[in-house]
C-alpha cells in the first residue's frame, strides 16, 4: 500500500512539473526537461543517447510495480522534448516516444485511451514526416 501510494504521488509531482514545464519559454524548458530526467528516470545524456535495448535493460533497476510508470515518464519526456528539438533528433526523440508507449500499451493491463490517441498522434506525425508534411 505505501509503495502504491509512493508512485502515485510521483507520477502527480511528474505530470504537475511537466505542465509547469510547458509554461516556461524554451530555453528554461530544455533546462528544465534535462532536469527532469535525471529527478524521474535518471540520466538524461544517457536517456538521449543510448540504444533501445539500453534504455529498457535500464528499467530493471526499479521496482516491478513501478517500472511501466517509470517508462510512461520517459515517453513524456521524451515527446516534450520532441517537440523543442528540430530536425533529425527531434524525430529519434518522437520515435523513441513511441516505442515506449507502445510497449506500455501492449504490456500493461489496464486500458488508456489517453494514451492510445497519443500513439495515434505519434504515428502521424511520424508517417508525416515520411512524406515531408511534418515536423516536430
Amino acid at each position: 500500500m505505501l509503495k502504491r501510494d509512493y508512485i502515485m504521488r510521483l507520477i502527480r509531482e511528474f505530470a504537475e512539473a511537466l505542465e509547469l514545464l510547458l509554461k516556461k519559454d524554451v530555453s528554461r524548458q530544455r533546462e528544465e526537461i534535462s532536469r527532469m530526467y535525471d529527478q524521474y528516470v535518471g540520466p538524461a545524456a544517457f536517456y538521449r543517447t543510448a540504444p533501445m535495448g539500453d534504455v529498457m535493460e535500464s528499467f530493471a533497476r526499479f521496482a516491478p510495480e513501478e517500472r511501466a510508470q517509470r517508462m510512461e515518464m520517459l515517453a513524456e519526456l521524451y515527446y516534450t522534448e520532441s517537440g523543442l528539438t528540430p530536425g533529425p533528433t527531434g524525430w529519434e526523440l518522437l520515435s523513441r516516444s513511441l516505442a515506449l508507449f507502445d510497449f506500455i500499451d501492449r504490456h500493461d493491463r489496464t486500458f488508456n485511451i489517453e494514451r492510445k490517441a497519443k500513439i495515434a498522434g505519434i504515428k502521424r506525425r511520424l508517417a508525416d514526416a515520411g512524406s515531408g508534411i511534418g515536423k516536430p
